[in-house]
């Protein structure tokens, strides 16, 4: 018996096989392109998620073929916020646009200054990252494509949509796009209104342990899986995430570092906090929310670091960083390639390097470029604080959190341990996984959504965590000094 969790990321579409003792039997990917057509754009071609979730499936199969074939149940998980719109022939009608992609950021302003309730009613104020705001500069910038629009997705529900031909969408993902209402759990209508879309083109709202419909034979054939099979609802994947790791209950946090950053917090009620930034939306099993700080650059500014350096592992150039035993780089960096959420909500943000001088080495900027993430969960961190949530005791996953240095500068500069848990580099999938699990009515939520074996706790290192508390002020002068600038670079 296995369920298969199939994850719709920004660099990759993942695909894990669970199996009935909630071990991670088999996992695969496959990358994705991301295109930039202008600066602070970002898309996505629906159909390649299609494609690569074909492809991960595939290579699942070639690894596990008999864990495959004994796959009783499908859940679904991706990135959030992402604008995909569908046309009458059940077919997309432009790229999607992601959310990093940050060109309406004055369409966001407008619906804030419109509906100045709408942080309390959907969790937090409109940027320009989110799916509303986004589609308010299609009505406004391509209006034939929103009054085509007969239906819209999030990422992961355009791979349903191809698994079983039904629209549909969980709170989760269905908050992420600032178009519900976070304590009903239900759709605002006056928000899709505001923007220019027609309502009826919003899908259905179902918990993530729901069954959404069930394998095609088309899908089927594609997937080498028998017809049937159900679909869960699944989640966004922040909250599948927390369900991979067994964050369900309140209180419950980890920090999560892929191509972006969260630290996250687990909620028994809603808590909306408009004013400090932060994320509260509907988790992925019923009755439960989170507060999340969200962070638009996790380890994707190392990975852009390595690249032109000419570094073919990102590995190796941690490596050398730890070995030169330094406690704070020569250099201090912004790490906002992509701009900035919590705290600053600033879609002009860009990565900045501050005290160069002829004697800088590579791993001197690799290092501060480290201790930029550090210190932007610290900012985050006090974001949570503001709005009455504290982060006691988090775990760490994503692919960042295989880097243990990186884990102790996180560790140093928060001032508290962090726990590293064995295999939660596939968190998102193994949540969707769990999902399917739990829709299917194999196990109750404290069975199936365990905490997986602690591999390590990494604690703050005394020389590190002074030494970052010493730069941390630098750190917020210079994106404090720098903000009037980027908007004029």
């Amino acid at each position: 018996m296995a369920f298969l969790g199939i994850d719709v990321g920004t660099s990759a579409v993942k695909a894990v096989l669970v199996g009935g003792d909630g071990q991670v039997h088999a996992e695969a990917e496959c990358p994705l392109a991301t295109s930039r057509p202008r600066p602070g754009w970002s898309e996505q071609a629906p159909d390649a998620w299609v494609e690569a979730t074909r492809t991960a499936v595939g290579r699942l199969r070639a690894a596990a073929p008999d864990a495959l074939a004994s796959t009783r149940a499908i859940g679904l998980s991706g990135q959030m916020h992402g604008a995909v719109l569908f046309g009458a022939d059940d077919r997309p009608l432009r790229p999607a646009i992601l959310w990093n992609d940050g060109r309406a950021e004055a369409e966001a302003r407008d619906l804030n200054a419109a509906m100045p309730d709408l942080g309390r009613i959907a969790g937090v104020p409109a940027m320009a990252g989110f799916t509303a705001p986004k589609l308010l500069w299609l009505s406004r910038h391509e209006p034939e494509v929103l009054a085509a629009a007969r239906h819209l997705l999030l990422p992961k529900d355009v791979v349903r949509l191809h698994l079983t031909g039904e629209y549909a969408t969980d709170p989760c993902d269905a908050g992420g796009s600032l178009m519900m209402d976070e304590a009903a759990r239900a759709w605002h209508l006056p928000v899709a209104e505001a923007v220019g879309l027609d309502p009826a083109a919003l899908p259905p709202i179902l918990e993530g342990p729901t069954v959404s419909g069930r394998l095609r034979e088309a899908a089927a054939r594609d997937l080498g899986l028998p017809p049937g099979l159900p679909v869960a609802a699944g989640a966004g994947d922040a909250a599948a995430g927390a369900i991979g790791i067994g964050a369900v209950e309140d209180g419950d946090a980890f920090i999560s570092i892929g191509t972006s950053c969260q630290l996250f917090v687990t909620d028994a009620a809603y808590r909306p906090n408009p004013a400090a930034l932060v994320h509260a939306f509907a988790h992925g099993l019923p009755e439960r929310w989170f507060s999340m700080a969200a962070l638009l650059n996790g380890a994707s500014p190392l990975a852009w670091l390595a690249g032109i350096l000419g570094e073919p592992d990102v590995g190796d150039l941690i490596r050398r960083v730890g070995e030169r035993g330094l406690p704070v780089s020569p250099v201090t960096a912004l790490p906002y390639l992509a701009g900035e959420r919590t705290p600053h909500d600033d879609p002009a943000a860009r990565g900045v390097l501050f005290g160069l001088d002829s004697g800088t080495a590579a791993t001197d900027i690799a290092q501060a470029v480290m201790e930029a993430l550090a210190f932007t969960l610290v900012d985050a961190d006090a974001a949570l604080r503001e709005a009455g949530v504290v982060a006691k005791a988090p775990a760490a996953v994503g692919g960042g959190a295989r880097s243990r240095l990186w884990i102790e500068m996180a560790a140093s500069a928060l001032d508290r341990p962090i726990t590293l848990y064995g295999g939660a580099a596939a968190g998102p999938a193994v949540g969707a996984a769990r999902l399917a699990r739990l829709a299917i009515g194999e196990g109750t939520v404290a069975e199936v959504c365990r905490k997986p074996s602690v591999a390590d706790v990494v604690e703050p290192d005394p020389a590190r965590r002074d030494a970052l508390a010493a730069r941390h002020p630098l750190f917020r002068d210079l994106y404090a000094a720098l903000r009037p600038l980027f908007r004029r670079a």
